[in-house]
């Protein structure tokens, strides 16, 4: 897949309510190049974390 994930700067309002809660536990790497992306983007970690994982979901093909 050549597909970019592409962020672009976010005003600093509020998100929207409706969502669930749930834990993952992932990398140190992972959550510092998160933070990273969060701090350029004036996002929530779990903004980006949902942008992406929809994102993900949305291109994902499963292969027999």
């Amino acid at each position: 897949m050549d597909n970019k994930f592409v962020l672009t700067k976010k005003s600093p309002l509020k998100g929207e309510d409706g969502y669930k809660v749930f834990s993952i536990r992932i990398k140190s790497k992972t959550v510092d190049t998160l933070d990273k992306l969060c701090a350029e983007t004036n996002r929530t970690r779990n903004e980006l974390v949902g942008m992406m994982l929809e994102w993900a979901i949305e291109n994902t093909e499963i292969k027999e």
